[in-house]
């Protein structure tokens, strides 16, 4: 008969750890050592069994008090002295649901629904980035992607099994995909839920395994995917694609696509909320006696702008309803033009000559009652 392990090593704790520190160490055994996470190993339930009865025992005050005095004799001699008697018929049912409690504390109650059963199980959620141009963003789009992901397998059909060949209920878990095993302990039964390691939890087994998929009855593929890319979405937004992403268990539906939007910037053009931005520089003549010009705006098209005398720099031009689209309406937000004028650096004599006639060469400035555009029109009519 092999020699038993010390608990406290089987915990990788010390024999001074408090209750916390062997809670804490036993969660994250349990986690790793879990069969549903070590489904390719046959020794995970034996290792996941010894981690919990390790707990079972370091955990209570009064067993570990026995353990730490007389080994694991103690219980091996309650156990041939017939049982639950040795220790007063203490019976698991007296922590409020034994085992089964703690493995949902550790995993959750979902987690232990799927120990119990085997059912259908939604499939993983993607995520991936997309990466379209600012008009693209603001008129809307169709495009096409192209994702790697695993999908049911079409040689079987999801089966598993090469076509023509037999599919048959697992012998060692009649086809439940589970096994359970009994203990009888000095303080009552103990039985544990595992997956089953000769179907995996399928439940069944196959005669000979599909070609394609080697018995998984799924497989790796490329698909392409339709994205529809509603007009005015921003930088950063996330589509939900229903039913696009990883394949179920079991039946189960398949996961979710999101795909988060990455919107290229402009070259003279920024975006605030719904409204446009773009900087305009006019020169000082048109800014004085305004003008009518025509701009550059998306998708080439053309724009008319009035600039109205005696514009300021960093005055704001806005055109109603210029802007963005919002998202499934039937508004637009505003074209805000940010008004840039451009001063002259090199000026030939008549300019100056004009320019010194405007304000009245050496003459007190304040003095001319003229308004500064009359005057201007005045020096070059």
């Amino acid at each position: 008969m092999a020699e038993k392990k010390d608990l406290y090593e089987v915990l990788g704790i010390g024999k001074n750890a408090t209750p916390d520190e062997i809670k804490k160490a036993y969660r994250q055994k349990a986690r790793k050592l879990h069969p549903d996470v070590n489904r390719d190993d046959p020794n995970a339930a034996d290792k996941f069994k010894e981690v919990s009865d390790a707990y079972e025992i370091l955990s209570d005050a009064q067993k570990k008090e026995m353990y730490d005095r007389f080994g694991h004799a103690a219980f091996d001699n309650a156990r041939s002295s017939g049982g639950a008697g040795g220790f007063g018929g203490f019976d698991f049912g007296d922590m409020g649901g034994g085992f089964g409690d703690i493995f949902d504390l550790i995993f959750g109650s979902s987690a232990s629904g799927a120990r119990r059963r085997s059912g259908p199980q939604r499939g993983a959620d993607r995520e991936i980035k997309m990466e379209i141009n600012f008009e693209d963003a603001i008129f809307g789009m169709g495009k096409t992607i192209e994702l790697n992901r695993i999908e049911r397998c079409g040689h079987c059909e999801g089966s598993g099994a090469e076509p023509g060949s037999k599919i048959n209920t697992c012998s060692q878990c009649n086809g439940t995909g589970q096994t359970r095993v009994v203990q009888s302990t000095p303080f009552g039964r103990f039985e544990t839920v595992n997956t089953c390691n000769k179907c995996r939890g399928e439940g069944k087994t196959v005669e000979k395994p599909c070609s394609a998929c080697k018995g998984t009855g799924k497989v790796r593929k490329a698909r392409k995917i339709e994205v529809s890319i509603p007009a005015g979405i921003d930088h950063g937004s996330r589509l939900r694609i229903q039913r696009e992403g990883e394949i179920g268990a079991n039946g189960g539906p398949n996961g979710d696509l999101y795909i988060t939007v990455l919107v290229k910037p402009h070259h003279n053009l920024k975006r605030e909320g719904y409204n446009l931005i773009k900087s305009l520089e006019i020169d000082f003549v048109q800014a004085a006696l305004g003008d009518d010009i025509e701009i550059d705006t998306l998708g080439g098209m053309k724009q008319n702008v009035h600039i109205p005398e005696g514009t300021q720099p960093g005055d704001i031009i806005t055109l109603k309803g210029k802007g963005i689209p919002h998202l499934n309406s039937s508004r637009y937000g505003d074209l805000k033009i940010n008004v840039k004028v451009k001063i002259p650096t090199r000026l030939n004599k008549r300019q100056k000559e004009i320019l010194e006639n405007f304000y009245g060469g050496n003459e007190n400035k304040t003095a001319n009652k003229k308004g500064i555009i009359d005057k201007f029109k005045d020096a070059i009519g």
